[in-house]
């Protein structure tokens, strides 16, 4: 692997994990979420919003970048996922937390498409099973790590955190793509 190889590795792999973790590492974090902005009866939504856009906008955002590129779907849609992260942290109530989750849900639908269809553009047919191989373990990475890292937050620091965190390596990643 090149060096430009390497860097555009580095960003599919971030961008994968934030998508990723931001599944599980809210689920250790939701009862002091739900005590803290209310709409216990909400809870679900906080999940299933984030899930439904991403699965709605990943198939959307695949027909975007054949028709505008892969790189500037793959910024619009980090951009969109951060943004949507920071919204979360900022959430006064469980009613704006579900939308602002629906923003980061949008988003994290362009990264993962976007991260596949950049390894087919960057790797030779004999690499790409290899990155692709990387890149597709983060899932299983972020499975464990997701709620530890919830819990980390939500003991020491705050809730908040969960989704602040996800900016600079989300703008890290955009660097380097």
């Amino acid at each position: 692997m090149d060096t430009y190889q390497k860097k555009i590795v580095t960003a599919l792999i971030i961008a994968t994990f934030l998508a990723a973790i931001e599944v599980t590492v809210i689920s250790t974090a939701m009862p002091v979420i739900a005590r803290d902005l209310g709409g216990l009866d909400l809870i679900s939504w906080v999940f299933a919003i984030y899930l439904l856009t991403y699965a709605v906008m990943t198939p959307i955002f695949g027909k975007l970048a054949d028709l505008f590129g892969r790189k500037k779907i793959f910024i619009i849609g980090a951009a969109l996922f951060l943004t949507g992260s920071a919204l979360c942290g900022l959430s006064q109530s469980m009613e704006q937390l579900i939308m602002f989750r629906a923003v980061q849900g949008v988003g994290a639908g362009a990264l993962m498409p976007m991260t596949f269809t950049i390894v087919g553009d960057v790797f030779t047919y004999e690499k790409r099973a290899k990155a692709q191989a990387v890149i597709g373990s983060i899932w299983g990475i972020a499975g464990i790590f997701g709620p530890l890292v919830g819990g980390f937050f939500v003991d020491f620091l705050s809730w908040h955190w969960i989704f602040y965190i996800n900016i600079p390596f989300g703008l890290l990643a955009m660097y380097l793509i």
